[in-house]
């Protein structure tokens, strides 16, 4: 078999592979001869059609599937010959084919790009430091018994927390525009649903009253069309209702899987989980930076293929977050194609820098991320044996731990200054970057 790689880009490469002529005609025969054996062709009896008839009638068919299968076999070995490392599947575009020659036909396949990590020093990392105070830990019980309330319908002035349902038209120069109109439409005064200045408008309003309301749609609203533009809605109140909280008893906290006699046991439970929800939102937000600031330092062009086969991933996670209710083919690519280039070029630079410096996820380590996760289960022994007894689950838990080996050895080279945060912006989710 004779190789030869053709370099046309940094990933790219053309292997133009030959077969000789002998070694193909070797595996049509073997298979026209197996063929021979249970054909049927009227005029003959089975098993007894001559081999000039089989030839002749299956020939063609049977030369196109073996140099199908001899394209495959010897681009596996020719790739093993030459110690390269595809990126996904290669296009296979034959050459020579006529019966007689030997066989010659070209792949084209990108390769795993080789690339060196770059200066993580110049990396910049904001560290949130933040911390579960009194007030963060009373709002959260807050909305823990709004979740729960009743509601009883007041005649009094609407005050902030109030549950409003109203009718409301908007115009924008005296023109009514697309989603400004709404009918029996409920909000909770003060919870910002609304753009500014709509909510605080109907604080003082009560049941019946028609308001008009002139506010300004945010410079960066969604909607780029209203974007910064003044508009005019008129309003009337139809009810207004207040929250019935429930009282603090122990079936109220078993709602929220905490078994506990008395509000100060709640409170206790309900701050633990507070703060592993903050430890986790500024670990999510270091690491964001910490993938920024690597794709950042580190250049490589990125193997399409791979990239393809990361939104094929990106659609399968959309359709079922939508419950599996569509196509996923018939996602557009386009919108899935940012974030997995970046997936990608994540992936290749985390693992180039676990080679390179020779992290592994040992199993003390693996341990402690276990011991962890289990802690937030009631019953930590059951979720413990749950991924020692399952591979697949184990080897993502140590994905995980190698993933945050990769992390803190960045924070080790880069730049990392803190800055105070408060809970609620600590531990929402991080933007990604570009």
């Amino acid at each position: 078999m004779q190789v030869s790689v053709e370099t046309t880009s940094d990933i790219e490469r053309r292997m133009t592979i030959g077969v000789p002529a002998e070694k193909v005609q070797q595996q049509v025969d073997k298979r026209l001869q197996e063929a021979a054996k249970t054909v049927k062709l009227n005029g003959f009896r089975p098993g007894k059609v001559p081999m000039s008839v089989v030839r002749k009638r299956f020939g063609p068919g049977v030369r196109q599937e073996v140099l199908g299968d001899v394209m495959r076999e010897s681009y596996m070995e020719a790739i093993q010959k030459e110690e390269v490392q595809p990126a996904g599947m290669p296009r296979f575009e034959p050459k020579t084919v006529e019966e007689g020659k030997d066989f010659e036909f070209v792949a084209v396949f990108e390769v795993m790009p080789a690339f060196e990590i770059g200066d993580m020093s110049k990396i910049e990392i904001e560290k949130p430091v933040s911390e579960v105070e009194d007030k963060d830990l009373t709002k959260m019980i807050d909305n823990l018994r709004r979740q729960q309330a009743t509601m009883k319908e007041v005649k009094r002035k609407a005050k902030k927390k109030d549950v409003m349902t109203l009718d409301f038209a908007g115009t924008i120069d005296g023109e009514a525009f697309d989603g400004g109109t709404a009918e029996d439409q409920a909000i909770t005064l003060g919870e910002g649903q609304m753009i500014p200045g709509f909510e605080d408008g109907l604080i003082g309003a009560k049941t019946g009253e028609e308001h008009t309301l002139d506010v300004t749609f945010p410079e960066d609203y969604q909607n780029k069309e209203l974007a910064g533009k003044a508009a005019q809605f008129q309003v009337t109140v139809k009810k207004v209702e207040e929250p019935q909280l429930p009282e603090m008893t122990p079936e109220f906290f078993q709602q929220f899987g905490v078994e506990a006699d008395s509000e100060e046991q709640f409170r206790e439970e309900v701050r633990k989980n507070m703060a592993r929800e903050l430890k986790n939102g500024i670990s999510n937000k270091v690491k964001n930076q910490v993938v920024d600031g690597l794709l950042q330092v580190t250049e490589f062009q990125v193997p399409q293929g791979m990239v393809d086969q990361e939104i094929d991933r990106l659609k399968q996670e959309a359709v079922q977050q939508f419950g599996g209710q569509m196509d996923a083919s018939q996602l557009p690519s386009e919108l899935f194609q940012d974030q997995a280039v970046r997936r990608v070029r994540t992936g290749l630079v985390f693992q180039e820098i676990l080679r390179k410096e020779e992290l592994t996820a040992d199993e003390d380590a693996v341990n402690t991320k276990l011991q962890e996760i289990a802690s937030t289960y009631q019953d930590p022994e059951e979720v413990i044996a749950h991924y020692n007894s399952n591979p697949e689950q184990k080897q993502q838990l140590e994905a995980v731990v190698l993933e945050d080996k990769v992390v803190d050895l960045v924070l080790s080279k880069a730049k990392v200054k803190e800055k105070k945060y408060k809970y609620e912006d600590a531990v929402k989710p991080p933007q990604q970057g570009a």
